[in-house]
Order: C-alpha cells, then structure tokens, then sequence
C-alpha cells in the first residue's frame, strides 16, 4: 500500500518515533522521514507543528500535523485500516488502549531512573523498572504477542521501549531475562518481524547515545 504526503518528524534514537516508523511498515504505508536535532535547534516546521511541545514525533499527513506517539499510533490504524493494529472488540479495544497508557506513564520514565541516578536511588529505581517489567509479563501471560496471537497496538508502544533496555541494564547492573524471561521471549519474537529490525536501532547505539546524553546534561 502507498499514499500520499506522508512525512515524520524524527529522531533515530526515540522510542517515540519508533512506535510511528513500526505503524506505518506495519501498514505498509511509505512516508519520508526528516531527522531533527533536538539538541542544535528545532526546525521551523517542527515548531509550527508542534507548538505546544516541540517535540518528536510529529506526522504530517497532507500537511496536516499529528503529535504523541500514541494518539499518532491509533491515528494510522483508523485512516488505514488493514492490517488492523486494535482488535475489533471494543472491551478488548479498551483494555489495549489501558495498558498503552499504562506503557506510556510507567515504563520509559522508569528506566530513565536508573540512567540518571546512583546508589541507592539507582537501586530503588532498578527494582521499580523490574516491578512494572513483571506486571507487563502477567498481561502477555503465555500469548505470543499483547492482543494474541498478533501483533499489535500495545506490541508496537512497548516494543520501541526495549531498544533502551540495554542501557538500563548496563546503568543499573541487571538483566531483564532474569527477571522477566516470558517479556525477553516476546522482545526476540517481535525483533523477528522485518517492520520491527528494520526499525528498532543496535541497542549499543542507544548506549553510546545515553553516555553522550549523560555528558551533555552534565551527570558524568
């Protein structure tokens, strides 16, 4: 499937803009990405689109600018419907919607805990991160994916986050297999899926960015 207009605003090492990227292969929908730095200066575009936070991602669509990963997410899957990314239950539909607000309030704020702390606040935020890793395990229960047996909405606004987990890992001196070994066979699941690879960035990537992003603000 093609279409028209279609562009993202983007930074290659948000899990934000992840989440869009994944929707969008997902749909098999092409689209042109246009890198932001969000360090050296924002362009004109994304602050016109954006002007409430002038951040990544943004998705224009004939011109016409969408903001936050999530309602982005469940945006594409209404304008192009198949292959749908929600099930088509509506109690089902609610309790996907629940639990990517739930990812979206808990997981990534978590993690960077443990990037920006020591000692003990590092510990306490090590075993919060864990806490909600376990929860997350409880809902995929023994399903191959959130929704199922198909990828889907909540696969995609979680799956972006575990490009960060190594940093978190390294940070914080734990592996999530340890903790969680039914959500790492559901990471490596999801990686099989060319939408996903061809997205999600080399984790050791993402680990040099974290060090340099330490650096900047002055933590090191």
């Amino acid at each position: 499937m093609a279409t028209e207009d279609v562009v993202l605003l983007d930074c290659w090492a948000s899990p934000y803009c992840m989440r869009v990227k994944i929707a969008l292969e997902e749909k098999g929908i092409k689209y042109e990405e246009r890198a932001e730095d969000l360090f050296g200066g924002k362009s004109e575009l994304l602050l016109t689109s954006n002007p409430v936070y002038a951040k990544v991602p943004v998705l224009l669509h004939k011109g016409k600018p969408l903001c936050e990963s999530s309602i982005i997410v469940g945006y594409i899957d209404e304008t192009w419907a198949s292959p749908p990314l929600l099930p088509s239950c509506p109690y089902a539909r609610a309790q996907a919607k629940f639990w990517v607000d739930y990812v979206d309030k808990k997981l990534f704020d978590a993690g960077g805990n443990i990037w920006r702390t020591k000692g003990e606040a590092q510990e306490v935020a090590v075993k919060d991160f864990i806490e909600i890793l376990k929860q997350l395990e409880k809902v995929l229960g023994d399903k191959d994916f959130f929704g199922g047996d198909s990828f889907g909405f909540v696969d995609i606004i979680t799956i972006a986050i575990t490009s960060w987990f190594l940093a978190f890992e390294k940070f914080g001196n734990f592996k999530v297999e340890d903790h969680a070994p039914k959500l790492s066979a559901w990471i490596k699941r999801s990686m099989q899926r060319e939408t996903v690879a061809k997205v999600i960035p080399d984790p050791e990537k993402i680990y040099e960015f974290v060090i340099n992003l330490k650096k900047m603000m002055g933590m090191e």
